[in-house]
């Protein structure tokens, strides 16, 4: 063979095997999609403590706003603006020279009064001893004993006075009334302050606090039960920036009828702030347990999905495809498990990782992860990490 002929020989076979390569390789990708990798778990059922959720506001349990009960002169502030307090501590101070020479002015007449009520004692006792004698009248006699009752009543109305001059000596030191923190200053010393105007700061009590929530007609229904008699449950609460509901306090007042407007009830919880954690004002989410759901069935809440109105999870059939479930939601319990009230049951598996890669009705290579004894499921450990302790499966 001429070397022209080997080399047209070459060429064609060449290309012959490019066709052929090109042909199979069109081939597989027009065969059968691949099963996408997923994670699923079973669910679970237990017996779980359903709980209904609220929202709410702190307030103080005692708000004090200080007024001066008498006008005069601001002479000492006594606290730094923000300051905790004791009951019955010194917070200002109004010059009391006025009202200390008012006193010792009423002090005298009060003196006076009772030098005249001695006096016409006096009187009246000689004036009783002389109409025994027929000495005096009966005129004069009632005269005698009518001057006495004038002059005690006088005495009185001295003692009245001097009580209430006492009083607005006292009424410049002005003190706290509870224990708590106090607020800003609104007035310096040098000031003229009025008799109840302006308020010059306010105390709010620390130890304690209020959260005020509504609970709705329907919840009020499921948890009455627990208010029966002089019963008070327990509620829990959580601040806006906390995980979970880790504050424990009791309900102490539920109002005594139903707001038609709002369609909910009025209810108050008391809460320990020893660490003054809590401040007034500040937003709560508050919990009260509502009943207990008998082997209620959980599934990890990342594995639910929402499709518009509808939320839905992903079953691993029986032939390895991808069952598309509608499922009713129930409350979410701590730790991540949603229970679910229709659509699912216990010991299906649920696809709980990948869900992007899962398409109704197509092919699944499912990994199925044990569960903990909540219901979560166990990653598996990395590829050369040490085996870990075997979970409890559902």
């Amino acid at each position: 063979m001429t070397p022209g002929v080997r080399a047209l020989a070459l060429s064609l076979a060449v290309a012959g095997s490019l066709s052929l390569h090109g042909c199979s390789r069109s081939e597989a990708q027009g065969g059968p999609p691949m099963a996408p990798p997923v994670s699923a778990a079973p669910a679970v059922a237990r017996d779980v403590t359903l709980y209904d959720e609220f929202s709410g506001r702190l307030e103080a349990v005692e708000t004090v706003e200080l007024r001066s009960q008498v006008a005069g002169t601001l002479q000492r502030v006594h606290f730094r603006d923000g300051q905790e307090v004791r009951r019955g501590e010194l917070m200002f101070s109004i010059d009391p020279r006025p009202f200390s020479a008012e006193l010792a002015r009423l002090e005298a007449q009060l003196a006076a009064a009772r030098n005249a009520a001695a006096l016409a004692d006096t009187e009246l006792v000689r004036t009783r001893k002389l109409l025994e004698q027929k000495a005096v009248s009966q005129q004069e006699a009632d005269q005698a004993e009518a001057t006495a009752r004038n002059a005690a009543s006088a005495v009185r109305a001295a003692e009245a006075g001097v009580a209430a001059a006492k009083l607005n000596v006292e009424y410049t030191q002005i003190r706290a009334p509870i224990a708590g923190r106090a607020s800003r200053a609104n007035a310096t010393a040098g000031n003229l302050v009025g008799a109840g105007d302006p308020v010059l700061t306010s105390i709010v009590a620390q130890n304690k606090v209020h959260a005020w929530f509504d609970v709705s007609e329907q919840a009020w229904l499921r948890v009455r039960g627990q208010f029966k008699g002089n019963a008070m449950p327990k509620v829990e609460l959580a601040l806006a920036d906390e995980r979970g509901f880790p504050h424990a306090g009791s309900v102490d007042f539920v109002d005594n009828r139903l707001n038609p407007a709002t369609g909910a009830i009025r209810v108050r919880a008391v809460f320990d702030n020893a660490d003054r954690r809590f401040v007034p004002g500040l937003y709560a989410k508050l919990r009260l347990a509502g009943g207990t759901a008998a082997q209620a069935v959980l599934t990890p809440e990342r594995a639910i999905g929402t499709d518009q109105t509808k939320r839905y999870v992903f079953v691993v059939g029986a032939d390895k495809t991808a069952q598309f479930r509608v499922v009713q939601l129930g409350p979410l319990l701590d730790g991540g498990m949603r229970v679910i009230t229709g659509g699912l049951k216990a010991g299906e598996l649920v696809v709980v990782n990948g869900l992007q890669r899962v398409r109704p009705g197509a092919p699944l290579n499912a990994q199925v992860l044990a569960v903990d004894a909540q219901g979560q499921p166990v990653e598996p450990p990395p590829p050369g990490a040490p085996a870990a302790s075997s979970p409890t499966k559902s």
